[in-house]
């Protein structure tokens, strides 16, 4: 029987990180820790593996096609999470009636979609997520935006490296109706327009047309999908309506944490995502052509109809992969592992107890020491120290013993000073 050669490259999609990647990914999830605490967010976490009910149900119809699925022992039907906010409404819903609302809760998880993989897109991410669950009013999609933007600032980035696109499902909703396309068509409507950008026109029309939607009824929401700015909003459907008061209001929310100029409106803004309802956003690199760096919305409705209270939400999921990407295209990315405040050699074996004691002795003051665990001669212990990510290195030798001092040497200044041994 023939071997079959082993590949040391991950799955298609999937990643490993090594020490020097996990000191970028630990960077960007410690801006967004941070950012998320400072705002008064708390942390949560789940089962990465979910009832496939659950998350056909909840999903969308694209992420539905786009599950990693598998059958357990008991016969049972469950998914590798594609995302959280399904998992955050089955959990709410749970514990409803032991919880103080509105609440605000983040989590960093590990989502998986079986897709096709490009630049920004890999079958596997981590994402940031931030919900405002049981705040019906603007406050909340205000409060989660300045959140996310401070995180940006944590990592460098602005108003001029990042564009937040901001339009309103039930705007749009209004807007198809104004046009004559009945409400039964309008959720097909929203997962064909999503696709403006991605895929060619042509495609699109083909799509609402499965969908429906007549040719006036096409032509009608390409016309929508032309509209520049609020102003021809009001124009089309005539006046003022609660969606189009919403989505003007939101910048001026904005203007108040003093990062409206973050904003802008994109009536192609539709997320494919079913259970969004009000003003949903997405955000991109103003000078590099990639995908969303973040997206996210309000959905009013995703807790009922599992079953659970009425109980509205806003929500966002900001992954790591077009993150990092960005960082990178910008020469910001942190390089390098983690640094070792000091490494500790030792010649003999008589030297270790001493050498286990200083190292000791800095880690109990909350420095990073490493300890050489065996015997070595001292241009062996310093090359291999010296190769980066040590600061300071001490060896041990019976000199040092003999005198109770020891020589601590700066790795980059290349200096050198004495500290006692007891």
């Amino acid at each position: 029987m023939t071997e079959i050669p082993l590949h040391f490259e991950p799955p298609r999609g999937m990643r490993d990180f090594y020490p020097e990647d996990m000191a970028a990914r630990n960077a960007v999830f410690a801006a967004w820790a941070e950012a998320a605490r400072r705002f008064g967010f708390v942390q949560y976490d789940a089962c990465v593996v979910e009832s496939l009910e659950l998350l056909k149900r909840k999903s969308g119809e694209e992420i539905g096609d786009q599950l990693y699925t598998f059958k357990d022992k008991s016969d049972r039907d469950l998914a590798l999470r594609p995302e959280m906010t399904p998992t955050l409404a089955r959990m709410i819903a749970a514990r409803h009636g032991m919880l103080s609302f509105p609440l605000k809760w983040f989590a960093i998880a590990q989502c998986f979609r079986y897709e096709r993989t490009t630049k920004g897109r890999k079958r596997e991410h981590y994402q940031w997520n931030l919900d405002i669950l049981g705040e019906e009013s603007l406050s909340a999609e205000a409060e989660i935006l300045a959140c996310v933007f401070s995180a940006l600032t944590a990592l460098g980035l602005n108003a001029q490296d990042v564009r937040t696109h901001f339009s309103s499902r039930a705007l749009l909703a209004d807007l198809l109706a104004k046009a004559g396309i009945s409400e039964e068509h309008h959720s097909a409507a929203f997962l064909a327009l999503d696709k403006r950008g991605k895929i060619p026109d042509d495609e699109i029309v083909l799509l609402l047309r499965k969908a429906g939607l007549k040719q006036e009824d096409v032509a009608a929401a390409f016309r929508i999908m032309a509209l520049n700015d609020l102003d021809d909003v009001r124009s089309f459907l005539g006046g003022e309506t609660p969606a189009l008061a919403a989505a003007a209001e939101l910048p001026r929310r904005m203007a108040d944490y003093g990062l409206d100029d973050y904003l802008c409106f994109d009536i192609g803004v539709v997320r494919g995502l079913g259970y969004y309802t009000g003003i949903v956003f997405e955000a991109y690199a103003a000078a590099h052509k990639m995908r969303a760096i973040f997206g996210g919305g309000r959905y009013d409705r995703l807790l009922g109809e599992l079953g659970g209270n009425a109980l509205s939400g806003v929500g966002l999921g900001f992954g790591d992969v077009v993150i990092m990407d960005l960082l990178q295209a910008k020469g910001g990315m942190p390089s390098g592992p983690d640094r070792i405040d000091l490494a500790v050699g030792f010649m003999e074996e008589a030297q270790r107890p001493a050498a286990v004691r200083l190292a000791r002795v800095w880690r109990e003051e909350g420095r990073r020491a490493d300890l050489a665990l065996h015997c070595e001669k001292a241009k062996n212990f310093f090359g291999r120290v010296g190769k980066g990510g040590v600061t300071e290195a001490v060896f041990l030798g019976p000199d040092d013993l003999a005198s109770g001092t020891a020589r601590v040497k700066n790795l980059s200044g290349r200096t050198e000073r004495q500290i006692p041994l007891k």
